[in-house]
């Protein structure tokens, strides 16, 4: 299995999940909330944090009608046109280079998804360990191409992409000089919810991808369907978050609030040294516990020579006896020697 390194922190099967807390615009254009938010995320033992570069110029034109206007009422930005959206959910450019150096000085990585690839040059300035490829610039092939030749991991959603366009970006991530490559499963509705998740894709995305780690980019409420990745192959997480889904922001309705994010750490975690290795035999931690399996028990004073019965042995606990497999052929057997209540038949 592929393993890589993100700075100092390695990545792969052998390794605990890999918890990126993704900011997003759920600053809401505070500074002082986006470093609160580093705080936070941090404290609940978060392993990097991420931010989105981008303008709402290095995205779109602000321009109205079709596809520019968000008309689904069903969307949380609903009414707003994209050049509107994304200038609200912006983080600015300028806020960077102190929201990287305060998750560092609090021991976390920080990194970043650019939109173009002025957006790479400024964070390659900012020496970022990797870069992220959001879902929907995964055909974006003139930033995939600027990102693969930093030579920084990158990791790289899966939403809204079909699988032979997902396998196309990725080779043209490798042929332009890619070598280190986590792979989201993501699906790309906010929020998500658990039945459109799919996570059986994670050892699909294995067995297609061999040489790459598989992640989940997780839009759902709740930290279930992380931890269920984590138990089918997933080994890198990421979430957004927030201080508090009442207090709004962009991304807020589906974002984990801090002390859901440290859950999210403290499971994921548990349930990547759940699974362990494949155990056919009793570990050596359980040897103890055999002493409370059931036996056959003396339950009755018996002479020498009085019949085994169902009302003088029984098959009980603790499990020092004759296994319970043998119950059944010692009934109307005659009894050796004397044997008083309480005493575990033995094959002697």
């Amino acid at each position: 299995m592929k393993e890589l390194k993100i700075g100092p922190i390695s990545i792969g099967q052998a390794h605990k999940p890999f918890i990126i807390a993704e900011m997003s615009g759920n600053h809401n254009q505070s500074l002082d909330r986006a470093l609160e938010l580093v705080k936070a995320a941090a404290d609940a033992g978060a392993h990097a944090l991420k931010l989105q570069t981008y303008t709402a110029d290095t995205i779109t034109i602000n321009h109205r009608g079709g596809l520019f206007e968000i008309a689904d009422k069903t969307s949380l930005w609903a009414g707003k046109n994209l050049y509107e959206l994304y200038q609200e959910a912006h983080t600015p450019w300028e806020w960077h280079k102190p929201i990287f150096d305060y998750a560092k000085k609090l021991g976390m990585l920080a990194f970043s998804s650019p939109f173009d690839e002025t957006a790479v040059d400024f964070l390659s300035e900012l020496d970022v360990p990797a870069f992220k490829i959001a879902s929907f610039e995964s055909n974006h092939y003139p930033l995939l191409k600027k990102v693969a030749q930093t030579g920084k991991p990158i990791l790289i959603s899966s939403g809204t992409s079909k699988i032979n366009e997902l396998y196309e970006s990725v080779q043209y991530l490798k042929e332009n000089g890619a070598k280190d490559i986590i792979i989201f499963k993501c699906t790309s509705t906010y929020p998500a919810i658990a039945t459109n998740t799919n996570l059986n894709t994670i050892p699909v995305f294995q067995s297609i991808f061999k040489d790459a780690v598989i992640g989940l980019s997780d839009h759902t409420m709740g930290i279930g369907a992380s931890v269920a990745a984590v138990a089918l192959g997933a080994r890198v997480i990421e979430k957004h978050f927030t201080l508090s889904r009442a207090e709004g922001g962009v991304d807020s309705a589906f974002s984990l609030e801090p002390a859901e994010l440290k859950s999210l750490v403290v499971e994921t975690e548990r349930a990547f040294l759940a699974l362990g290795q494949v155990q056919l035999d009793t570990q050596k931690s359980e040897q103890k516990s055999r002493q409370f399996r059931r036996s056959i028990y003396v339950v009755k004073d018996i002479k020498k020579g009085d019949l085994f019965s169902f009302d003088n042995i029984k098959v009980i606990r603790p499990g020092d006896g004759l296994a319970p497999k043998n119950f059944e052929a010692l009934i109307g057997k005659k009894a050796s020697r004397d044997f008083k209540f309480g005493t575990p038949l033995t094959i002697d």
